[in-house]
């Protein structure tokens, strides 16, 4: 066939590379015609050949040749000298009494070996893997994601410090300003009455002088000697400045008041992974990767929340948590950093008694000793899948269901004794926890639309 005008080829005798391929010799590898057949027999008389259909090639072991007798193939293995040998090599007594077996036998075992670490690859190994990799590409980006909040949060905080430094420079500003008015006033002051006593002195030289140009002798009498009083020079009001002495920027200092990093880290686990099984048990159906649990549980990371008394927790996000405590404030902290990055107060300045997060990331409290006197008294809070907010009624015994944006839409009353801790799984049921006859109750409550 043209292979410009087909679009593959037959293959062809390896001997007279004109007729279509039908046998194989196994021994030499060769692809063969039936007519040629014989003249490769004939080619090579010393040789044994094995020929067999085109289709079965490649399933005849090729013996090797054996190291000793460079002729011959070896047909047994000796187990004990872990090598294959030949007739001569039985015949010499080379391996009396050893462990002897066909060597087809052993290239049998051998490939039963290699399929099975062929398959633990295929189906543990290689899939294990993957998912490592998989995982290292999440913390990756995690990691990414991180740094990018912890950048955010020198820069917020950044912020923060150029707002009180802008309020500081307003502040001695405005101080600078009030004294200088202070001054200037009393300076004007004292320069009014310096004019004034200048004009006054003009005009006791004018009359003199009108005195002197005359003849009358009443008016010369008239004149009442004055030099005296202006002799007395007012006092001289000298002003001091102020003087701005700026603090010394140290920077170590400055970097220390202003934040500092924890020092990070990159550990090894050798426990971290564990190889993945080819068999899932329900348990494991939801995570492919299975992760050893450690030895021993130990402590990650500790952030001080600065309560005296420290309440409750919420997870926003694997990085950030929410807490709140004995002070009417709830703060949001950075859990890789330990850092603060935000602080909230409720509306009404009491302690909230419980928090909680809504499937969309807001978070949500209650406040039971508000002031307002209203029969409500809120405990425990949760949220479900549809973002509803569910809160415990300790005084009333039941649970108010409250949409995303505050709105009330119905009670839970299922016969509960003082509720106070709230909680759901992941098909939404209600586990409700009663303070004093020691009891977790499960309900199973109605979505709403």
């Amino acid at each position: 066939m043209d292979p410009r005008t087909s679009a593959q080829d037959v293959m062809r005798c390896d001997l007279c590379e004109t007729a279509v391929v039908q046998m194989h010799c196994d021994t030499c590898l060769v692809n063969l015609c039936k007519a040629c057949v014989g003249e490769h027999f004939s080619a090579d008389l010393l040789n044994p050949h094995k020929i067999v259909d085109f289709k079965d090639r490649k399933s005849t072991p090729l013996n090797p040749k054996c190291k000793s007798h460079h002729k011959e193939q070896c047909e047994m293995y000796c187990k004990k000298c872990d090598i294959p040998v030949c007739s001569s090599c039985l015949e010499s007594n080379q391996h009396l009494g050893h462990e002897l077996s066909k060597i087809i036998r052993v290239l049998d075992e051998k490939k039963e070996v290699i399929t099975k670490e062929i398959n633990e690859l295929n189906d543990t190994i290689y899939p294990t893997y993957q998912d490592i990799a998989s995982d290292v590409q999440n913390r990756i980006s995690q990691l990414e994601k991180e740094y990018g909040d912890l950048s955010t949060a020198v820069t917020k905080h950044g912020e923060d410090w150029h707002r009180e430094i802008n309020k500081l420079v307003r502040k001695l500003k405005a101080e600078v300003d009030e004294m200088k008015n202070t001054q200037l006033q009393t300076l004007q002051k004292h320069l009014d009455e310096i004019k004034k006593t200048m004009a006054d002195i003009k005009g006791e030289i004018d009359s003199m002088e009108t005195a002197i140009d005359t003849n009358e002798l009443s008016k010369l009498f008239s004149v009442t000697p004055s030099v005296q009083k202006y002799r007395n020079l007012p006092d001289k009001i000298v002003s001091s400045l102020p003087k701005f002495i700026p603090g010394k920027i140290q920077g170590e200092q400055l970097g220390k008041m202003f934040g500092v990093l924890s020092p990070s880290s990159l550990t090894s686990d050798k426990h971290g992974y564990s190889m993945k099984t080819s068999q899932k048990s329900p348990e494991a159906g939801s995570s492919s990767l299975v992760k050893q649990l450690p030895e021993e549980p130990e402590t990650v990371t500790t952030i001080d929340s600065g309560y005296e008394c420290q309440y409750n927790v919420a997870c926003l996000s694997d990085g950030e948590i929410w807490t709140s405590g004995d002070y009417n404030t709830m703060k949001l902290f950075s859990v890789n950093q330990g850092s603060l990055l935000k602080t909230i107060t409720t509306q009404s300045g009491k302690n909230p008694s419980d928090i909680a997060m809504t499937k969309r990331g807001d978070l949500v409290y209650t406040a039971y000793n508000d002031g307002t006197n209203k029969p409500f008294h809120p405990r425990g809070i949760t949220t479900d899948s549809q973002s509803h907010i569910l809160t415990a009624d300790y005084n009333n015994e039941c649970v108010h269901i409250i949409d995303q944006d505050g709105q009330f839409l119905r009670y839970i009353d299922c016969g509960l004794r003082q509720p106070w801790g709230l909680c759901t799984d992941t098909n939404d049921n209600l586990f409700v926890a009663q303070l004093r006859n020691k009891q977790v109750k499960k309900i199973k409550y109605k979505h709403l639309q």
